[in-house]
């Protein structure tokens, strides 16, 4: 299945990143960039989200400088144009993988593209990981580690429902019963044609 692959892929990324565990660290993907493989675009996806998952973290420091909050903010918004443009890279990738399918006449539409199923997929990853690390604090009092751990038993069936609706989708997209239709984002705070503060208005 699919998300077989790409929830490992995820595992990777995330215990990767932890091995330093700090945003600035070097970004290396292991998987073949040249051919722009399904697995470098999961591979990359998930580290976007890892980085800026810990860009949360310190922003929300009650004693952040309000100069280095403000450098933050600006990465922030950057990862979520990455991360943006890493959904529709990975929509295009199943756009070329399905276009020779035959569209049945009743086929309908799903309410998300498959790469935004992968999106929450990849987050989700994110919330397993940390969750788990909460569960088993060493120093955390039980009635913490037993919360956390209810916590992680919700996120960990909810994984196996998302996982299981992405996969069905991708079938019914490769039998015919549904169809892909992909709307660009359009986000319009980072273009200086469509943000009148970018464009210099008052």
């Amino acid at each position: 299945m699919f998300t077989d692959k790409a929830n490992s892929i995820f595992k990777e990324v995330i215990e990767k990143y932890h091995v330093i565990n700090t945003v600035d660290q070097e970004f290396s993907n292991p998987y073949d960039s040249a051919a722009q493989t399904i697995e470098h675009l999961l591979y990359r996806k998930c580290w976007i989200d890892t980085v800026q998952w810990h860009y949360e973290d310190i922003i929300r420091d009650p004693e952040i400088e309000p100069v280095a909050a403000l450098k933050l903010k600006r990465q922030i918004d950057a990862s979520n144009q990455d991360r943006t443009d890493m959904v529709e890279y990975i929509d295009s990738y199943f756009l070329e993988q399905y276009k020779g399918i035959s569209t049945k006449s009743d086929a309908t539409i799903n309410t998300e593209s498959p790469a935004w199923g992968v999106d929450r997929l990849s987050i989700l990853a994110l919330k397993v990981y940390h969750m788990h690390e909460e569960a088993t604090r060493k120093d955390a009092t039980d009635t913490h580690r037993a919360a956390c751990q209810k916590k992680l038993d919700v996120l960990l069936e909810q994984r196996v429902d998302l996982s299981t609706a992405i996969d069905t989708l991708l079938t019914d997209i490769e039998k015919g019963d549904k169809y892909m239709k992909v709307y660009k984002q359009m986000k319009m705070y980072n273009d200086e044609e469509l943000n009148p503060v970018l464009r210099g208005e008052k």
